[in-house]
């Protein structure tokens, strides 16, 4: 791994994450949510917003998973990153999160709930990592979480099935 990454990784008391890459968890809110559609939908309460650092060396993707809630990541340092999203209605879509010094990138993206995702960073472009946050409402509980496979996602969108081969 990169000394930058692992320096940053050090400082900011990361740890490895299942979907791949680093994290820690730099936030959860104290309130938490008890209205009788939050329970219906999770199965218990959950608090109203978590946040982590999430980073992403190189040679390293956030493998195609699958979350309960909104999640929003935002760019904070490093080589930019595409987000590859997988919508429940069929669409495919590619966004990049980055600096906001080419077009079509930009330095936030929301993945809507129950959308499968994960995220690689852009070829030969600068540093050997991204370092990102991502908050996510309600907030993020591992029960919440679910890594898809391969012929899950590949079944549903097969013209993206290089992109899914990377990403599972």
């Amino acid at each position: 791994m990169n000394t930058d990454a692992r320096r940053w990784i050090e400082r900011l008391q990361l740890a490895p994450h299942p979907e791949g890459g680093y994290y820690r968890e730099i936030y959860h809110s104290p309130r938490y949510l008890c209205d009788p559609a939050t329970i219906a939908a999770y199965g218990g309460t959950r608090r109203s917003a978590t946040s982590i650092y999430f980073l992403l060396p190189e040679g390293d993707v956030s493998r195609l998973h699958r979350l309960r809630s909104d999640e929003i990541w935002y760019f904070h340092h490093g080589r930019p990153l595409v987000v590859h999203l997988f919508h429940p209605d069929g669409r495919y879509e590619a966004q990049e999160l980055g600096l906001p010094d080419a077009p079509g990138r930009e330095p936030q993206v929301l993945v809507p709930a129950g959308t499968i995702f994960g995220a690689e960073l852009i070829p030969g472009e600068g540093a050997a990592f991204a370092l990102v946050g991502c908050m996510v409402t309600p907030g993020f509980d591992f029960q919440d979480f679910e890594l898809v496979s391969r012929e899950e996602v590949a079944s549903r969108f097969p013209d993206q099935k290089d992109v899914i081969a990377r990403l599972t």
